[in-house]
Formats: C-alpha cells, structure tokens, sequence
C-alpha cells in the first residue's frame, strides 16, 4: 500500500520522508498564575509532528489543545519542558529569533479569523510579507496568486465585513501561506463553520498539505473532520493519552 505521507515532495521535487521530525516537545508543561495560586495545563506532555503529515490534536476544552499550539508557534513559552524545530531547541533563540520564527516557518489559522476589519482581503494577506521586510511591490503578486487559489479572486478588494464567515477562514488560510510555512497550526479552524463551509476548508488545508508538503497540526473537535487527516492524537490532562 502506498504510503500517503512519504509520497509528498519538497520544492526540490524529492520526497519528503514521513519520518523527518520537524516538531517536538519533551516533558512539555505549562502553568499558569492564578488566584493567588497555579494552574497546570500540560503536564509533561511528549509528542513528534513529522514533516508533510496532517496530524489532529483532540480532547475536551480545557485540556490544552490551544496551549500546545500556542507554544509549538512560539506565541507562549513553556514553564519547562523543550520545543524542538528541525532539532534545535526553539525557546533557545532571541525574542528577534523567535519573532523570525513566527513570520517565516510558521502559519497560523483560528477559529476568530483575526483579519485586520479596515483593510481589504488582499491587504491583509500582503501583510506578512511586509511584517517580513518585503516590499509592497514583490509581495502584491504572491497575495493574489493565494487569493485566486482559495476562491476569492473577485472578493480580493472586499473587506472582511463584506465576506462571509467561510470567506474570512479561506483569507486567513492565505495570509498563513504568505511568507511559504513549512508548518501551519490550526487552532478549531472549522468550528465557527456550517459542516458545509467547515467540508470545503478541510479540503482546502488537505488540498495544500497533499501539493505543497505543508505540515499541519490542527486542534479541533470535529471528529469527521479529524479522521480524514494522517494522525490523531488525543489529549487528557495536559498529556497525549492516544494515539491513533
């Protein structure tokens, strides 16, 4: 049976070995002060993201989902443990690497899409670019080539009060494409979404994984959804308890 990871291709054109680590956390925890006290979220968590899968986080709300993709984007630092991207220790670069991090390896895509509401579509997808130090003249191109590629080639002047709830998700899966990730996390990217529209993004995220070798790691509660990707890992009390 052929193996539907290992069959992905980097832009080189070779194939990308499922068993290239790109993420992984060891002993992972993280406590947050409150109320006098702390609250534990991940409690030692271990887990391995490897490069072109599509993998699911699930688990009741509360258990950490966001807490882990938060801290695998470098949004969060972790209270102990190790993060590690291509096997260096992440949390070891400056707040100007991490910073670099966040614009250049990795993509973000929510459930509350976050589009800036005074700027059009193809502004806000420009965005990254500029936040990377490009300029506006060699970014404007790549921003309406994602644009036209998520269905939205006649929406790109629209602003994001002028599109709908599906529209905004499929901007904001462009804008994380901008900068060319090699990992994006999903954070419940479907769950303000009809199944229809939540059907449609799933194949879109699934349509860039398969093409482009894009890793994803999505938390979501949607169970459909979940057992269409390469791996699910579910979580309880701040751990990974299975694997599937």
């Amino acid at each position: 049976m052929d193996d539907p990871i290992r069959e992905k291709m980097d832009e080189s054109g070779q194939a990308i070995d499922k068993n290239d680590v790109i993420m992984s956390a060891r002993g992972l925890v993280k406590n947050y002060a409150m109320g006098g006290g702390e609250v534990r979220v991940l409690r030692g968590l271990d887990m391995e993201l490897n490069a072109g899968e599509m993998v699911a986080i699930m688990g009741a709300s509360g258990v950490g989902k966001s807490t882990l993709l938060h801290i695998f984007g470098a949004l969060d630092r972790p209270t102990r443990g190790e993060v590690l991207y291509r096997e260096e220790s992440l949390f070891s670069r400056s707040d100007a690497g991490l910073a670099q991090f966040r614009n250049r390896s990795v993509g973000f895509v929510f459930q509350f899409h976050h589009l800036l509401p005074e700027f059009s579509a193809l502004e806000n997808v420009i965005m990254p670019g500029l936040l990377g130090g490009e300029a506006r003249r060699d970014v404007g191109g790549r921003a309406e080539a994602l644009l036209e590629r998520v269905g939205l080639k006649e929406r790109m002047e629209h602003r994001p009060s002028e599109l709908s709830g599906g529209e905004q998700q499929r901007v904001a899966i462009a804008r994380a494409l901008m900068n060319r990730p090699e990992l994006i996390l999903a954070d419940e990217p479907t769950g303000n979404l009809d199944s229809g529209a939540a059907g449609l993004i799933f194949d879109l995220l699934r349509e860039i994984n398969r093409s482009d070798g894009v890793t994803f790691l999505v938390a979501t509660h949607n169970a459909a959804i979940a057992e269409r990707m390469d791996r699910q890992a579910v979580m309880v009390d701040g751990r990974i308890a299975a694997k599937f």
